[in-house]
Protein backbone atom coordinates (compact mmCIF):
# COMPACT_ATOMS: atom_id res chain seq x y z
CA UNK A 1 0.00 0.00 0.00
CA UNK A 2 0.94 3.55 -0.72
CA UNK A 3 -0.49 6.54 1.30
CA UNK A 4 -0.97 10.07 -0.33
CA UNK A 5 -1.72 12.80 1.70
CA UNK A 6 -1.98 16.39 0.10
CA UNK A 7 -2.04 20.28 1.14
CA UNK A 8 -1.20 23.65 0.35
CA UNK A 9 -4.95 24.12 -1.51
CA UNK A 10 -7.02 27.54 -1.10
CA UNK A 11 -8.41 30.43 -2.47
CA UNK A 12 -6.38 33.07 -4.47
CA UNK A 13 -6.90 35.60 -6.83
CA UNK A 14 -5.88 35.32 -10.39
CA UNK A 15 -2.03 35.92 -10.82
CA UNK A 16 -1.02 34.07 -8.04
CA UNK A 17 0.72 31.12 -6.52
CA UNK A 18 -0.46 28.13 -4.32
CA UNK A 19 2.17 25.63 -3.80
CA UNK A 20 0.43 21.98 -3.32
CA UNK A 21 2.60 18.80 -1.51
CA UNK A 22 1.77 15.79 -1.59
CA UNK A 23 3.29 13.68 1.06
CA UNK A 24 4.57 9.95 -0.26
CA UNK A 25 4.09 6.93 2.36
CA UNK A 26 4.29 3.12 2.54
CA UNK A 27 5.58 1.31 -0.08
CA UNK A 28 7.53 4.22 -1.70
CA UNK A 29 9.72 1.63 -3.77
CA UNK A 30 6.62 0.37 -6.10
CA UNK A 31 6.40 3.56 -7.24
CA UNK A 32 7.25 4.21 -11.32
CA UNK A 33 5.78 7.85 -11.30
CA UNK A 34 3.77 10.32 -9.42
CA UNK A 35 1.27 12.81 -11.07
CA UNK A 36 -0.83 15.35 -10.01
CA UNK A 37 -4.50 15.22 -11.86
CA UNK A 38 -7.57 17.66 -11.34
CA UNK A 39 -10.93 17.98 -11.73
CA UNK A 40 -13.34 20.99 -12.29
CA UNK A 41 -17.06 21.14 -11.60
CA UNK A 42 -18.78 18.96 -14.24
CA UNK A 43 -15.93 17.79 -16.05
CA UNK A 44 -13.74 14.61 -16.53
CA UNK A 45 -10.77 14.14 -14.51
CA UNK A 46 -7.09 15.41 -16.41
CA UNK A 47 -3.62 14.69 -15.55
CA UNK A 48 -1.79 18.11 -14.90
CA UNK A 49 1.87 17.23 -14.58
CA UNK A 50 3.93 14.15 -13.92
CA UNK A 51 7.37 13.31 -12.32
CA UNK A 52 9.54 9.86 -13.19
CA UNK A 53 10.99 7.62 -10.70
CA UNK A 54 14.21 9.00 -12.84
CA UNK A 55 13.14 12.83 -12.43
CA UNK A 56 11.74 13.47 -16.02
CA UNK A 57 9.04 15.79 -15.78
CA UNK A 58 5.78 16.99 -18.01
CA UNK A 59 3.41 19.15 -18.03
CA UNK A 60 0.08 19.14 -20.01
CA UNK A 61 0.15 22.21 -22.74
CA UNK A 62 -2.68 24.39 -20.66
CA UNK A 63 -0.18 24.75 -17.67
CA UNK A 64 3.27 24.97 -19.32
CA UNK A 65 5.48 27.67 -18.21
CA UNK A 66 2.93 28.02 -15.09
CA UNK A 67 3.33 24.98 -13.01
CA UNK A 68 6.13 22.88 -12.24
CA UNK A 69 6.29 19.43 -10.92
CA UNK A 70 9.23 18.55 -8.61
CA UNK A 71 10.39 16.08 -5.59
CA UNK A 72 12.20 16.28 -2.47
CA UNK A 73 13.02 12.53 -1.80
CA UNK A 74 14.76 13.35 1.36
CA UNK A 75 10.93 14.44 2.62
CA UNK A 76 9.19 11.68 0.65
CA UNK A 77 7.19 14.92 -1.06
CA UNK A 78 6.22 15.53 -4.37
CA UNK A 79 5.17 19.18 -5.08
CA UNK A 80 3.10 21.15 -7.65
CA UNK A 81 4.10 24.79 -8.11
CA UNK A 82 1.63 26.89 -9.53
CA UNK A 83 1.72 30.59 -10.49
CA UNK A 84 -0.01 33.07 -12.63
CA UNK A 85 -3.40 30.77 -11.61
CA UNK A 86 -6.40 31.52 -13.57
CA UNK A 87 -9.53 30.71 -12.67
CA UNK A 88 -10.21 27.93 -15.33
CA UNK A 89 -7.58 26.38 -12.75
CA UNK A 90 -10.04 26.10 -10.43
CA UNK A 91 -10.99 22.27 -9.35
CA UNK A 92 -9.97 19.54 -6.81
CA UNK A 93 -6.48 18.69 -7.44
CA UNK A 94 -5.39 14.81 -6.68
CA UNK A 95 -1.81 13.37 -6.17
CA UNK A 96 -1.69 10.23 -7.42
CA UNK A 97 1.08 6.81 -7.71
CA UNK A 98 1.43 5.04 -10.36
CA UNK A 99 2.72 1.48 -10.49
CA UNK A 100 2.48 -1.87 -12.30
CA UNK A 101 -0.55 -2.60 -10.08
CA UNK A 102 -2.44 0.36 -10.78
CA UNK A 103 -2.59 3.70 -9.13
CA UNK A 104 -2.78 5.08 -5.74
CA UNK A 105 -5.01 8.17 -5.21
CA UNK A 106 -4.92 10.83 -2.54
CA UNK A 107 -7.75 12.58 -1.07
CA UNK A 108 -7.46 15.83 -2.98
CA UNK A 109 -7.34 19.52 -2.20
CA UNK A 110 -9.43 22.11 -3.03
CA UNK A 111 -7.72 24.84 -5.57
CA UNK A 112 -10.19 28.35 -6.18
CA UNK A 113 -8.90 30.83 -8.14
CA UNK A 114 -10.92 33.86 -8.16
CA UNK A 115 -11.31 36.46 -11.33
Amino acid sequence: QVQLVESGGGLVQAGGSLRLSCAVSGRIYVIDAMKWYRQAPGKQRELVASISSGGSTSEVESVKGRFTISRDNAKNTVYLQMNSLKPEDTGVYYCAAAWVGGTYWGQGTQVTVSS
